[in-house]
């Protein structure tokens, strides 16, 4: 694990497992990888804390703050964040591990990729969290 500093070149978006299993539609981690694969194009931490409470880090340009990404279910993590991130080969448990690595240098997720994985999954959750509500 190395820690890097967030906020010069390099910033991330803190995701909610919920989120993105709302909008992946499932929280199968092979599934939910190759989901990401195609919704994001670029690379992303897979952090489970406790059995039940998965968080997922999409890494993305220290410009995207201007994107909006924020919502109850993400986080932009700039300036004055330190984000640990697992080695290179480090692709599955135990632990904090790539769900996509870094295929090259300077590869990133797109900001508007990460802004409409938010949209689909808050709507997602949002539609559930009415559903249940109006039973």
């Amino acid at each position: 694990m190395t820690v890097l500093a967030m906020g010069a070149h390099l910033a991330a978006v803190r995701l909610s497992g919920n989120l993105v299993h709302a909008a992946c539609a499932t929280d199968d981690p092979v599934q939910v990888a190759a989901t990401l694969a195609e919704m994001l194009d670029g690379p992303v931490i897979r952090d489970r804390q406790a059995p039940v409470d998965v968080t997922y880090f999409a890494l993305v340009g220290a410009d995207a703050g201007a994107v909006g990404v924020r919502s109850r279910h993400s986080v932009y993590l700039g300036h004055g964040v330190y984000l640990g991130v697992p080695a290179p080969r480090h692709t599955g448990p135990p632990g904090a591990y790539w769900a996509l690595p870094p295929r090259y240098e300077g590869d990133l997720c797109r900001p508007q990729a990460v802004e409409d994985l938010v949209r689909a999954g808050a709507q997602r959750l949002d539609r559930a969290e009415s559903a249940e509500v109006g039973q």
